[in-house]
């Protein structure tokens, strides 16, 4: 297929439909030749203050549409967009804006007070521009959004593929690490549809594609619940407007499923983006509610829900589908490359954590021998297809990351699995969070989807806690459904009935929530700290 920078498919995008929507952000509406327009008035303006080509243009924002906006400019410029999660107190925020070389930052102003206080010891900034009401900068020196948009529009210029988005990682393992993904690299992935017919191959079939939905009156309509700030929602967005669709984003800062359920209706989405469980849960009770109620939602025009980051069960899907018939893709991968896919239709038995992987990703030993299907061997999962350039300033982990084997690069983000006699995969989880007891290996994620299979449980982490005969005790954190009792008697059977007895919990420790981040990954340090306290309940 034919590299395109992503600029360049927008920008081609907006000429030819420029009257379609572009962003909706509740109920504030933008059209491509708006969103290209302020896009490229904020391109104007970083460029004045010295941004160009390689620059890194940091975001520092909830989901709204300037967090979008200011990633089309950034690629205008060749510059390098830089996702900055808006959870990170100061240290952390300090080291990524500085790990990441930011020259401007575009921040909310509800984060003015903590930028305050670090931000003279980010010495390589140029710019701040505020996003918020107020009619001036809350911080020194900084210009607000509406003054940047002051300037005129840049003009514009051809794009390369080669340049960059850099996408942090969440900092599971120690500090966030930039993943330097080509702009060229991204259109391809950006490019595939599930539910849209061929792949595009060249940039005029791109445009042809977008130019058949919308005369079929069946623009891509993305709903995009999870924080732009990760690469799920950041993703998702971008792939939309790639296809030339619209990337809609929601006002309210926590997950809502009926607020995420409204407004697939009232916008007329044409696909739903979800992180596992933890997304598909709540929106299956509201939809259940909302039936009951005698006001089911309406959701014909919903194509697909794509889910990726989190384990999305077999049970939770069939719930979804008895409300609509759609496409349910659970993608495995990671910042650092795609490995696997499960498609879920009405009617299709699927099981929960087991994927079809893709023809360019293997499953390999720790001595990098592949693993044989059907041998019961665990192997660590690697993808040579479209990966990353590497970790930004990182030699020592891109090269424990990305490796060549027999001549062929792969990515391997950590995740292990074993292969089944038809090819298949089943997922166990990532090596970083593997349980050693007693000298077996047990991986939280298998255990946490046999504690969720119980009716009363609502929610659940796994993790190891020290033990002096085991060396590490597997403990279960458990929220349980409104109106349930714990006991962990009934729990351990439960699980005893489903995995090896080395797997069941010795120890579950229940809690009124299970913490999440808000893109609905896993907080095992959270978890750790919890059964660490008192695994005895």
């Amino acid at each position: 297929m034919e590299e395109c920078a992503l600029a360049t498919i927008w920008e081609i995008v907006a000429d030819e439909f420029g009257d379609q929507q572009a962003l909706v952000h509740g109920r504030r509406h933008t059209s491509w030749q708006q969103f290209e327009q302020r896009s490229a008035c904020l391109a104007s303006a970083l460029e004045s203050a010295g941004i160009t080509s390689g620059s890194k243009v940091a975001l520092y924002l909830h989901n709204c549409p300037e967090y979008l906006e200011g990633t089309f400019a950034a690629l205008k410029l060749g510059a390098a967009p830089v996702n900055v999660n808006y959870r990170y107190k100061e240290e952390e925020l300090s080291y990524l804006l500085d790990n990441s070389d930011a020259e401007v930052l575009i921040y909310g102003s509800e984060f003015a007070e903590r930028l305050d206080a670090i931000k003279d010891q980010i010495g390589g900034l140029k710019l701040l521009i505020e996003v918020g009401d107020n009619a001036s900068a809350s911080l020194e020196g900084a210009i607000t959004y509406a003054d940047a948009l002051s300037a005129p529009p840049q003009t514009r210029r051809p794009h390369d593929p080669d340049d960059l988005i850099l996408l942090y990682t969440g900092g599971t393992t120690g500090m966030p690490k930039g993943v330097m993904h080509r702009t060229g690299t991204l259109s391809l992935l950006f490019r595939a549809s599930l539910a849209g017919g061929p792949v595009p191959e060249t940039l005029p079939e791109i445009i042809q594609a977008a130019r058949q939905r919308t005369s079929d009156a069946s623009q891509v309509r993305t709903i995009v619940p999870p924080p732009l700030m990760h690469g799920t929602g950041w993703w998702s967005a971008m792939m939309a407007h790639t296809k030339g669709g619209c990337a809609i984003t929601l006002p309210n800062h926590h997950f809502d499923p009926h607020e995420v359920l409204q407004t697939t209706q009232r916008e007329r989405a044409t696909t739903l983006v979800i992180v596992g469980d933890v997304f598909a849960r709540p929106l299956l009770n509201a939809l259940d509610e909302a039936a009951n109620a005698g006001s089911p939602y309406d959701l014909s025009t919903l194509k697909e829900v794509n889910s990726s980051g989190a384990m999305w069960s077999a049970s939770v899907k069939d719930g979804l589908l008895r409300h609509t018939d759609m496409v349910l893709a659970d993608s495995m991968g990671a910042s650092e490359g795609g490995l696997a896919m499960q498609i879920t239709r009405r009617g299709q038995a699927t099981q929960t954590a087991k994927f079809q992987i893709q023809n360019t990703t293997r499953v390999f030993t720790d001595d990098d021998r592949e693993v044989e299907p059907g041998s019961g061997e665990i192997g660590m999962l690697g993808t040579s297809r479209n990966i990353p350039l590497g970790y930004y300033k990182d030699p020592a982990k891109t090269a424990s990351t990305f490796r060549v084997i027999d001549g062929v690069r792969y990515s391997f983000p950590g995740d292990y699995a074993t292969v089944e006699a038809d090819g298949t995969i089943t997922l166990l989880g990532r090596g970083s969070n593997c349980i050693n007891t007693g000298g077996e290996k047990v991986y939280p994620e298998e255990v946490e989807e046999a504690v969720k299979t119980h009716p009363a449980v609502t929610d659940c982490l796994v993790v190891g806690v020290p033990d002096e005969k085991f060396g590490e005790r597997v403990t279960a954190v458990v929220s349980l459904e409104a109106g349930e009792s714990g006991r962990q008697e009934t729990l351990a059977d439960h699980v005893r009935s489903q995995l090896a007895g080395y797997k069941v919990p010795r120890g579950f420790r229940f809690v009124s929530k299970v913490q999440r981040g808000p893109n609905g990954k896993a907080d095992y340090k959270w978890a750790r700290d919890i059964a660490d306290t008192d695994t005895a309940h």
